[in-house]
């Protein structure tokens, strides 16, 4: 079995796509106007409006209400990314900053207040601990 993707459920299709637009450096497909997908190397990341939630059936999810999930996107200087998003963001967590497991990590929230961390494996043993999942 393979992690295939990430749904973000949203009543702002239109603001998510835009702005996950500038953080990923890649357009989205938009097979509706209600579904977008950003299609990256190792998984996709999906926007859905709370319309298509209905599909599924009543109360199975609420739009701009996640606060236990952080989207983690793997790069290859952080510092860079925090210099080309700073006008695209406008709520930062955390500065770049070197975390005691060996990841320098910048962390904000998207416009419906979705946690996400920009990452990059600095230490010697980070590295190989990632570069061992993903081979």
């Amino acid at each position: 079995m393979n992690f295939a993707s990430v749904r973000i459920i949203t009543d702002n299709v239109e603001g998510l796509v835009d702005f996950y637009e500038n953080v990923l450096g890649v357009a989205a497909k938009r097979p509706s106007p209600v579904f977008a997908e950003f299609i990256l190397p190792t998984c996709t990341l999906a926007i859905g409006h709370t319309q298509t939630t209905a599909l599924f059936g009543m109360d199975t999810t609420r739009g701009a209400n996640h606060h236990q999930v952080i989207l983690e996107f793997h790069t290859a200087d952080v510092d860079t990314e925090y210099i080309r998003l700073r006008p695209h963001v406008n709520h930062w967590v955390q500065e770049p900053t070197t975390m005691p497991w060996g990841n320098r990590s910048l962390l904000f929230r998207d416009p419906d207040g979705n946690l996400v961390n920009l990452f990059e494996p600095v230490t010697e043993e980070a590295i190989k601990r990632f570069s061992m999942r993903h081979k």
